[in-house]
Protein backbone atom coordinates (compact mmCIF):
# COMPACT_ATOMS: atom_id res chain seq x y z
CA UNK A 1 0.00 0.00 0.00
CA UNK A 2 1.28 3.49 -0.87
CA UNK A 3 2.02 6.08 1.81
CA UNK A 4 -0.77 8.18 0.32
CA UNK A 5 -3.30 5.38 0.72
CA UNK A 6 -2.05 4.62 4.23
CA UNK A 7 -2.32 8.20 5.42
CA UNK A 8 -4.93 9.99 3.33
CA UNK A 9 -8.52 10.41 4.39
CA UNK A 10 -10.38 9.47 7.54
CA UNK A 11 -11.69 6.35 9.25
CA UNK A 12 -14.14 5.82 12.11
CA UNK A 13 -12.50 6.77 15.41
CA UNK A 14 -10.33 3.90 16.62
CA UNK A 15 -11.52 2.36 19.87
CA UNK A 16 -8.44 3.39 21.84
CA UNK A 17 -8.94 7.02 20.83
CA UNK A 18 -12.69 7.43 21.29
CA UNK A 19 -14.21 10.12 23.50
CA UNK A 20 -17.54 11.71 24.35
CA UNK A 21 -18.37 13.92 21.35
CA UNK A 22 -21.15 15.61 23.34
CA UNK A 23 -18.61 17.06 25.78
CA UNK A 24 -16.50 18.26 22.86
CA UNK A 25 -19.49 19.90 21.20
CA UNK A 26 -20.27 21.75 24.41
CA UNK A 27 -16.68 22.99 24.58
CA UNK A 28 -16.71 24.16 20.97
CA UNK A 29 -20.01 25.95 21.41
CA UNK A 30 -18.47 28.04 24.18
CA UNK A 31 -14.94 28.48 22.81
CA UNK A 32 -14.93 28.36 18.98
CA UNK A 33 -16.34 31.46 17.25
CA UNK A 34 -19.33 30.82 14.97
CA UNK A 35 -19.41 27.10 15.82
CA UNK A 36 -22.75 25.38 15.25
CA UNK A 37 -23.44 21.63 15.51
CA UNK A 38 -24.39 18.88 15.18
CA UNK A 39 -20.87 17.48 15.22
CA UNK A 40 -19.52 14.36 13.50
CA UNK A 41 -16.08 13.08 14.52
CA UNK A 42 -13.78 11.10 12.21
CA UNK A 43 -10.12 10.15 12.71
CA UNK A 44 -7.42 10.87 10.15
CA UNK A 45 -5.42 7.82 9.10
CA UNK A 46 -2.17 9.70 9.68
CA UNK A 47 -1.01 11.28 12.94
CA UNK A 48 1.67 8.90 14.21
CA UNK A 49 2.21 10.67 17.50
CA UNK A 50 -0.81 12.79 18.35
CA UNK A 51 -4.21 11.38 17.29
CA UNK A 52 -5.77 13.78 14.80
CA UNK A 53 -9.47 14.09 14.04
CA UNK A 54 -11.72 15.73 11.47
CA UNK A 55 -14.65 17.52 13.07
CA UNK A 56 -17.51 17.97 10.60
CA UNK A 57 -20.53 20.24 11.01
CA UNK A 58 -23.22 21.12 8.46
CA UNK A 59 -21.37 24.30 7.44
CA UNK A 60 -17.62 23.69 7.94
CA UNK A 61 -14.92 21.32 9.10
CA UNK A 62 -12.25 21.60 11.78
CA UNK A 63 -9.18 19.62 12.84
CA UNK A 64 -8.52 18.46 16.42
CA UNK A 65 -5.14 17.22 17.65
CA UNK A 66 -4.83 15.70 21.10
CA UNK A 67 -2.36 13.98 23.36
CA UNK A 68 -2.84 10.22 23.15
CA UNK A 69 -4.26 8.41 26.15
CA UNK A 70 -2.06 6.16 28.26
CA UNK A 71 1.49 6.31 29.59
CA UNK A 72 3.54 9.04 27.88
CA UNK A 73 7.24 9.84 27.87
CA UNK A 74 8.12 13.11 29.68
CA UNK A 75 7.83 16.15 27.40
CA UNK A 76 6.32 14.22 24.50
CA UNK A 77 3.05 15.00 22.67
CA UNK A 78 3.13 18.68 23.64
CA UNK A 79 -0.04 19.85 21.88
CA UNK A 80 -0.01 23.02 23.97
CA UNK A 81 3.29 24.01 22.32
CA UNK A 82 1.91 23.17 18.88
CA UNK A 83 -1.02 25.48 19.48
CA UNK A 84 1.18 28.30 20.71
CA UNK A 85 3.53 28.19 17.73
CA UNK A 86 0.87 28.03 15.01
CA UNK A 87 -1.01 30.86 16.66
CA UNK A 88 2.14 33.01 16.79
CA UNK A 89 3.33 32.15 13.27
CA UNK A 90 -0.08 32.81 11.78
CA UNK A 91 0.14 36.34 13.14
CA UNK A 92 3.48 36.72 11.32
CA UNK A 93 1.95 35.82 7.97
CA UNK A 94 3.53 32.38 7.86
CA UNK A 95 1.38 29.68 6.20
CA UNK A 96 -0.26 27.68 9.00
CA UNK A 97 -3.82 26.61 9.76
CA UNK A 98 -5.61 29.17 11.92
CA UNK A 99 -5.51 28.28 15.62
CA UNK A 100 -9.01 28.39 17.11
CA UNK A 101 -9.03 26.95 20.65
CA UNK A 102 -6.80 25.17 23.16
CA UNK A 103 -8.18 22.94 25.92
CA UNK A 104 -5.88 21.78 28.71
CA UNK A 105 -8.76 20.35 30.77
CA UNK A 106 -8.50 16.56 30.58
CA UNK A 107 -12.12 16.33 31.64
CA UNK A 108 -13.45 17.23 28.18
CA UNK A 109 -12.12 14.37 26.01
CA UNK A 110 -9.62 12.69 28.35
CA UNK A 111 -6.43 14.49 27.30
CA UNK A 112 -5.44 18.07 26.35
CA UNK A 113 -6.18 19.07 22.74
CA UNK A 114 -6.46 21.98 20.36
CA UNK A 115 -8.69 22.87 17.43
CA UNK A 116 -7.62 24.59 14.23
CA UNK A 117 -9.21 25.38 10.91
CA UNK A 118 -9.24 22.69 8.24
CA UNK A 119 -7.32 23.92 5.19
CA UNK A 120 -8.44 22.61 1.83
CA UNK A 121 -5.74 21.59 -0.63
CA UNK A 122 -3.36 18.79 -1.55
CA UNK A 123 -0.93 16.76 0.55
CA UNK A 124 1.80 14.98 -1.40
CA UNK A 125 2.98 11.81 0.30
CA UNK A 126 5.52 11.02 -2.41
CA UNK A 127 8.44 13.45 -2.62
CA UNK A 128 8.68 12.93 -6.40
CA UNK A 129 5.34 14.76 -6.72
CA UNK A 130 4.03 12.21 -9.27
CA UNK A 131 0.68 14.02 -9.46
CA UNK A 132 2.18 17.10 -11.16
CA UNK A 133 3.79 17.51 -14.57
CA UNK A 134 7.54 17.41 -15.12
CA UNK A 135 7.43 21.08 -16.10
CA UNK A 136 5.72 22.08 -12.84
CA UNK A 137 7.80 19.93 -10.50
CA UNK A 138 10.68 22.38 -9.89
CA UNK A 139 8.16 24.99 -8.72
CA UNK A 140 6.92 22.65 -5.98
CA UNK A 141 10.45 22.09 -4.71
CA UNK A 142 11.06 25.83 -4.86
CA UNK A 143 7.88 26.42 -2.84
CA UNK A 144 9.11 24.12 -0.07
CA UNK A 145 12.53 25.78 -0.15
CA UNK A 146 10.98 29.25 0.08
CA UNK A 147 8.76 28.33 3.03
CA UNK A 148 11.52 26.83 5.17
CA UNK A 149 13.70 29.85 4.40
CA UNK A 150 10.78 32.11 5.37
CA UNK A 151 10.43 30.27 8.68
CA UNK A 152 14.12 30.66 9.47
CA UNK A 153 13.89 34.37 8.65
CA UNK A 154 11.30 35.09 11.35
CA UNK A 155 12.64 36.84 14.46
CA UNK A 156 11.51 34.71 17.44
CA UNK A 157 11.28 37.76 19.69
CA UNK A 158 9.12 39.65 17.21
CA UNK A 159 6.83 36.62 16.93
CA UNK A 160 6.41 36.38 20.70
CA UNK A 161 8.40 33.14 20.78
CA UNK A 162 11.64 34.35 22.31
CA UNK A 163 11.20 31.87 25.17
CA UNK A 164 10.03 28.97 22.98
CA UNK A 165 13.30 27.12 23.53
CA UNK A 166 16.78 27.54 24.96
CA UNK A 167 19.18 29.53 22.78
CA UNK A 168 22.65 28.14 22.10
CA UNK A 169 24.17 24.65 22.40
CA UNK A 170 21.30 23.28 20.34
CA UNK A 171 23.07 20.19 19.03
CA UNK A 172 24.52 19.21 22.41
CA UNK A 173 21.11 19.51 24.03
CA UNK A 174 19.27 17.68 21.25
CA UNK A 175 21.78 14.85 21.07
CA UNK A 176 21.51 14.52 24.83
CA UNK A 177 17.71 14.56 24.75
CA UNK A 178 17.26 11.98 22.00
CA UNK A 179 20.06 9.79 23.34
CA UNK A 180 18.42 9.77 26.76
CA UNK A 181 15.02 8.99 25.26
CA UNK A 182 16.51 6.21 23.12
CA UNK A 183 18.47 4.65 25.97
CA UNK A 184 15.57 5.00 28.41
CA UNK A 185 12.94 3.33 26.23
CA UNK A 186 13.66 -0.21 27.35
CA UNK A 187 10.57 -1.71 25.70
CA UNK A 188 11.84 -0.66 22.26
CA UNK A 189 15.21 -2.43 22.59
CA UNK A 190 18.65 -1.36 21.33
CA UNK A 191 20.08 -0.81 17.83
CA UNK A 192 23.83 -1.15 17.16
CA UNK A 193 24.13 1.87 14.83
CA UNK A 194 22.20 4.03 17.29
CA UNK A 195 24.61 3.05 20.04
CA UNK A 196 27.53 4.15 17.80
CA UNK A 197 25.84 7.46 17.00
CA UNK A 198 25.12 8.15 20.67
CA UNK A 199 28.89 8.05 21.19
CA UNK A 200 30.05 9.78 17.97
CA UNK A 201 27.67 12.71 17.65
CA UNK A 202 28.50 14.65 20.86
CA UNK A 203 32.21 14.44 20.03
CA UNK A 204 31.82 15.91 16.54
CA UNK A 205 29.53 18.92 16.95
CA UNK A 206 30.63 21.76 14.64
CA UNK A 207 31.43 25.13 16.22
CA UNK A 208 28.06 26.58 17.29
CA UNK A 209 27.28 29.73 15.34
CA UNK A 210 24.94 30.75 18.13
CA UNK A 211 21.94 30.95 15.84
CA UNK A 212 18.53 30.50 17.41
CA UNK A 213 15.52 30.47 15.11
CA UNK A 214 12.08 28.90 15.12
CA UNK A 215 12.51 25.44 13.65
CA UNK A 216 9.78 23.03 12.62
CA UNK A 217 11.57 19.78 13.44
CA UNK A 218 9.78 17.60 10.86
CA UNK A 219 9.73 19.70 7.69
CA UNK A 220 8.85 17.49 4.71
CA UNK A 221 6.39 17.47 1.84
CA UNK A 222 3.70 15.43 3.60
CA UNK A 223 3.55 17.93 6.45
CA UNK A 224 2.40 20.66 4.07
CA UNK A 225 -0.91 21.46 2.43
CA UNK A 226 -0.43 22.79 -1.09
CA UNK A 227 -2.87 24.92 -3.03
CA UNK A 228 -5.37 22.77 -5.01
CA UNK A 229 -3.82 23.69 -8.38
CA UNK A 230 -0.83 25.98 -7.75
CA UNK A 231 2.72 25.21 -6.54
CA UNK A 232 2.10 27.13 -3.33
CA UNK A 233 2.14 26.04 0.33
CA UNK A 234 -1.05 27.04 2.15
CA UNK A 235 -0.23 25.52 5.55
CA UNK A 236 2.62 23.74 7.28
CA UNK A 237 1.32 21.07 9.64
CA UNK A 238 2.54 19.03 12.64
CA UNK A 239 4.52 21.37 14.90
CA UNK A 240 5.01 18.92 17.77
CA UNK A 241 8.81 18.94 17.43
CA UNK A 242 9.15 22.69 16.91
CA UNK A 243 11.40 24.75 19.16
CA UNK A 244 14.07 27.42 19.06
CA UNK A 245 17.13 25.85 17.55
CA UNK A 246 19.77 25.94 14.88
CA UNK A 247 18.20 26.50 11.44
CA UNK A 248 20.75 24.22 9.77
CA UNK A 249 19.47 21.31 11.84
CA UNK A 250 16.00 21.98 10.50
CA UNK A 251 17.17 22.40 6.92
CA UNK A 252 19.37 19.29 7.06
CA UNK A 253 16.41 17.24 8.29
CA UNK A 254 14.42 18.46 5.29
CA UNK A 255 17.41 17.81 3.01
CA UNK A 256 17.54 14.15 4.10
CA UNK A 257 15.06 13.48 1.30
CA UNK A 258 17.99 13.45 -1.13
CA UNK A 259 19.85 10.73 0.79
CA UNK A 260 16.98 8.55 1.96
CA UNK A 261 16.22 5.55 -0.26
CA UNK A 262 13.09 5.72 -2.34
CA UNK A 263 10.26 4.34 -0.23
CA UNK A 264 11.89 5.25 3.11
CA UNK A 265 10.14 8.30 4.54
CA UNK A 266 9.67 10.02 1.17
CA UNK A 267 13.24 9.53 -0.01
CA UNK A 268 14.74 10.48 -3.39
CA UNK A 269 17.73 8.15 -3.16
CA UNK A 270 18.09 6.09 -6.33
CA UNK A 271 15.69 8.28 -8.33
CA UNK A 272 16.71 9.80 -11.67
CA UNK A 273 16.38 13.43 -10.64
CA UNK A 274 17.19 14.78 -14.08
CA UNK A 275 14.50 12.66 -15.72
CA UNK A 276 11.99 13.78 -13.07
CA UNK A 277 13.08 17.41 -13.47
CA UNK A 278 13.86 17.65 -9.75
CA UNK A 279 16.64 20.00 -8.64
CA UNK A 280 19.81 18.33 -7.37
CA UNK A 281 20.80 18.44 -3.71
CA UNK A 282 23.49 20.98 -4.58
CA UNK A 283 20.96 23.21 -6.37
CA UNK A 284 18.49 22.93 -3.51
CA UNK A 285 21.15 23.86 -0.95
CA UNK A 286 22.25 26.80 -3.09
CA UNK A 287 18.66 28.10 -3.30
CA UNK A 288 18.27 27.95 0.47
CA UNK A 289 21.62 29.63 1.02
CA UNK A 290 20.68 32.42 -1.39
CA UNK A 291 17.40 33.00 0.42
CA UNK A 292 19.03 32.98 3.87
CA UNK A 293 22.15 34.88 2.77
CA UNK A 294 24.61 32.07 3.53
CA UNK A 295 27.81 31.46 1.60
CA UNK A 296 27.44 27.71 2.08
CA UNK A 297 26.88 24.99 4.69
CA UNK A 298 30.12 23.60 6.13
CA UNK A 299 29.80 20.30 8.02
CA UNK A 300 26.66 19.33 6.11
CA UNK A 301 27.54 15.65 6.66
CA UNK A 302 27.29 16.06 10.44
CA UNK A 303 23.96 17.84 10.17
CA UNK A 304 22.57 15.06 7.99
CA UNK A 305 23.86 12.32 10.33
CA UNK A 306 22.35 14.14 13.31
CA UNK A 307 19.02 14.55 11.52
CA UNK A 308 18.82 10.87 10.58
CA UNK A 309 19.72 9.92 14.14
CA UNK A 310 16.93 12.11 15.46
CA UNK A 311 14.41 10.60 13.05
CA UNK A 312 15.57 7.11 14.00
CA UNK A 313 15.09 8.05 17.67
CA UNK A 314 11.53 9.12 16.85
CA UNK A 315 10.87 5.76 15.16
CA UNK A 316 12.40 4.04 18.17
CA UNK A 317 9.90 5.94 20.34
CA UNK A 318 7.03 4.76 18.12
CA UNK A 319 8.32 1.20 18.54
CA UNK A 320 8.16 1.71 22.29
CA UNK A 321 4.61 3.04 22.07
CA UNK A 322 3.60 -0.07 20.12
CA UNK A 323 5.04 -2.18 22.92
CA UNK A 324 3.10 -0.13 25.47
CA UNK A 325 -0.10 -0.13 23.38
CA UNK A 326 -0.29 3.66 22.90
CA UNK A 327 0.67 4.03 19.20
CA UNK A 328 -1.75 6.42 17.47
CA UNK A 329 -1.47 5.11 13.90
CA UNK A 330 -2.80 1.81 12.60
CA UNK A 331 0.31 1.37 10.43
CA UNK A 332 2.86 2.33 13.10
CA UNK A 333 4.18 -1.23 13.01
CA UNK A 334 5.04 -0.86 9.34
CA UNK A 335 6.86 2.39 10.02
CA UNK A 336 9.20 0.98 12.65
CA UNK A 337 10.47 -1.63 10.21
CA UNK A 338 12.58 1.22 8.85
CA UNK A 339 14.27 1.88 12.19
CA UNK A 340 17.39 -0.24 11.76
CA UNK A 341 17.94 0.62 8.06
CA UNK A 342 17.64 4.31 8.92
CA UNK A 343 20.02 4.02 11.87
CA UNK A 344 22.52 2.23 9.61
CA UNK A 345 22.15 4.98 6.99
CA UNK A 346 22.73 7.62 9.68
CA UNK A 347 25.94 5.88 10.72
CA UNK A 348 26.99 5.79 7.05
CA UNK A 349 26.63 9.61 6.93
CA UNK A 350 28.80 9.82 10.05
CA UNK A 351 31.42 7.63 8.38
CA UNK A 352 31.35 9.88 5.28
CA UNK A 353 31.82 12.84 7.61
CA UNK A 354 34.93 11.25 9.09
CA UNK A 355 33.82 8.70 11.67
CA UNK A 356 36.25 5.85 12.14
Amino acid sequence: MSRSAENSGTVPVREAHRFDATRLEQFMTSQVPDFAGPLEVRQFKGGQSNPTYQLVTPTRSYVLRRKPPGKLLPGAHAVEREYRVIDALGRQGFPVAKALALCEDEGVIGTPFYIMEMVGGRIFWDITFPEVSDAERPAYFDAMNAVIAQLHGIDPEAAGLGDYGKPGNYFARQIGRWSKQYLGDVEAGRVASMDRLVEWLPLNIPPDEGEARIIHGDFRCDNMIFHPVEPRVLAVLDWELSTLGHPLADFAYHLMMYRMPSGMSAGLGGQDLRALNIPSEEEYVAAYCARTKRSGIPDLGFYIAFSMFRLAAILHGIKGRIARGTAASAHAGEMVKGLEPLADLAWKQAELAGAG
